[in-house]
């Protein structure tokens, strides 16, 4: 069974919300095949109230998240850590090399 793995991390203030990372993140997840839940793809001009309760929706479903680098700068990416956590999935993070490194479960 293929793992699923939520992607977090800074949207807010970002050229594009990041887009950018958040699907390249998510183009090697698959490539490692895993399937990846890539909150980007969520339509533009929802407020912070109205994303999060679809965001938490899809961690709900994964087995780990994936936290992009300077994701500690987003209210909602470190909400989602939070619960993660408390969920006790995995918690991998990409390194600004670029590189995974998981800690804890």
């Amino acid at each position: 069974m293929k793992k699923i793995i939520y992607i977090a991390g800074q949207m807010t203030g970002l050229p594009d919300k990041g887009r950018g990372l958040f699907r390249a993140a998510a183009d090697c997840l698959r490539e490692m095949g895993a399937i990846a839940l890539d909150p980007s793809v969520l339509p533009d001009n929802l407020s912070f109230d109205a994303y999060m309760p679809i965001c938490l929706a899809m961690l709900e479903q994964a087995d780990a998240v994936l936290l992009l680098p300077n994701w500690e700068c987003s209210r909602g990416a470190a909400l989602e850590k939070a619960y993660a956590e408390y969920q006790r999935k995995e918690i991998i993070y990409l390194d600004k090399g670029n590189v995974f490194v998981k800690k804890g479960e």
